[in-house]
């Protein structure tokens, strides 16, 4: 990644976890009717962390709140000493990273000191809160500039890439006005059972919907035809697929180089549910012809979007249907995407040949947790120098709820599973699961 992007692999890197950035630049789109998601969302924030273990010792990272000291330790221990950490002196309520470090004047002294050493700011995705450190610091971006990248995550502009590549699609369209959307829709249930509406900038869930009757679409349009009395603008920025069967999700990723070199990385099965992302397996289980197709797309995308100015990491979701044909445009995210955090890890740490998962682990807790607490709960599958083993990927999500509700909030913990094969794979998250249970079942049994 680092030579890719920068020429020189040695380069210093300063990581930036913004997982808020599809927020910012959903802030010129309009989407669907409904609640947004608070950008101060603690574990939002708190997920940061998972950059701990794709920085290497002499990187930094920039964090709101400090890595546990002890999981710090245990990453060591395993080989993967953590990156430098810089916390911004100033942190107003509410606000994310990156506005966080434009209001803290000695991060941001220490920031160009970094920049005149020649190091580079490594978003997770540039907006223009991103471009503006870099602009204060002169610390380089690792990748394009605010509106292209901008420009280059809209689904919209998936979408109409695919089709101008001659990629396989999954029947769809496009819509910036509420009367084209209705037009899709209308086409959309003609030959399907039901369709898929998704915001241009969605993530993980959030702004998509699924509609299955005429009743519903109707009573969408007639939310969006209020709305756009009320503003004044029709405009609404979405993309309706027809629902299609499918085997299982994949992800993909590669790098754009400075030079417009396409380096191909990785595909891994991709685990949702209701859009949500919840991991990922490896390998994906796909037949050589599939892989190679997956390949090739990489290629032809990363050609395209290095033709609008992008470069840098490219995550894509793709779909393996249940007739076994590859759609390998699902929507192109070009920046970091959760698979880019696991890389170093999975790399160090998974036995050559052996299975992976990395996947995140649901906590109901009545009172924080220590990583040792969690660490003890784990230990009996947590031996990574053998062919099968845990380790935990990040820990500062457990109890980032706490400040908000410390006697009865929802925990996560992040890990990557290691096992000679599938099934293995599936036996040892099925412990870890119950190992984990018995841990908050014990806790709230004695509070």
């Amino acid at each position: 990644m680092k030579e890719a992007i920068s020429g020189d692999p040695d380069s210093t890197f300063v990581f930036l976890c913004n997982f808020e950035v599809e927020r910012r630049w959903a802030e010129n789109y309009k989407g669907l009717p409904g609640p947004q998601v608070s950008a101060s969302d603690k574990t939002v924030q708190r997920m940061e962390q998972l950059g701990a273990l794709l920085g290497a010792e002499g990187d930094f990272l920039i964090l709101q709140e400090p890595l546990d000291s002890s999981f710090r330790g245990y990453a060591a221990s395993l080989g993967l000493p953590t990156p430098t950490e810089l916390i911004p002196e100033n942190r107003p309520e509410g606000a994310g990273t990156s506005a966080a470090v434009l209001s803290s004047p000695d991060l941001l002294a220490r920031l160009r000191e970094l920049g005149d050493a020649g190091a580079y700011l490594m978003p997770m995705g540039t907006s223009a809160e991103e471009q503006k450190i870099s602009e204060a610091t002169g610390l380089r971006l690792a990748g394009a500039e605010a509106d292209i990248a901008e420009k280059v995550n809209s689904k919209i502009y998936s979408r109409r890439v695919t089709e101008e590549l001659g990629l396989r699609t999954i029947a769809g369209r496009c819509c910036e006005h509420i009367e084209e959307l209705d037009d899709a829709l209308s086409w959309g249930l003609r030959d399907s059972p039901a369709v898929i509406v998704k915001e241009a900038y969605g993530v993980s869930g959030r702004g998509l919907i699924v509609l299955d009757s005429a009743k519903k679409a109707d009573r969408l349009l007639r939310m969006l035809r209020r709305r756009a009395t009320q503003t004044g603008s029709d405009r609404v920025d979405v993309v309706v697929e027809r629902l299609l069967a499918k085997k299982s999700d994949l992800n993909y990723q590669f790098v754009i180089g400075c030079d417009g070199t396409v380096h191909f990385n990785f595909v891994k099965e991709a685990l949702t549910e209701n859009g949500v992302h919840k991991g990922h397996v490896m390998p994906a289980g796909l037949t050589p012809a599939q892989f190679t197709e997956i390949e090739e797309a990489s290629q032809a995308i990363g050609a395209r979007l290095y033709s609008d100015g992008f470069y840098g990491v490219v995550g894509v979701d793709a779909i393996l249907g249940a007739d076994d044909v590859v759609y390998p445009v699902l929507e192109i995210n070009a920046r970091l995407n959760m698979s880019s955090y696991q890389g170093r890890a999975i790399e160090q740490l998974a036995p050559a040949g052996s299975s992976v998962l990395a996947k995140h682990y649901s906590l109901r807790l009545n009172g924080p947790l220590s990583f040792e607490e969690v660490r003890t709960a784990l230990k009996p599958y947590g031996d990574v120098e053998g062919d099968t083993g845990l380790a935990i990927s990040c820990f500062g999500t457990v109890n980032a709820q706490a400040q908000v509700s410390p006697a009865d909030f929802d925990g996560r913990l992040y890990a990557l599973l290691f096992a000679p094969d599938k099934e293995r794979l599936l036996q040892l998250d099925a412990v870890a699961t119950e190992g984990l249970a018995c841990l908050t079942t014990e806790k709230s049994a004695t509070r």
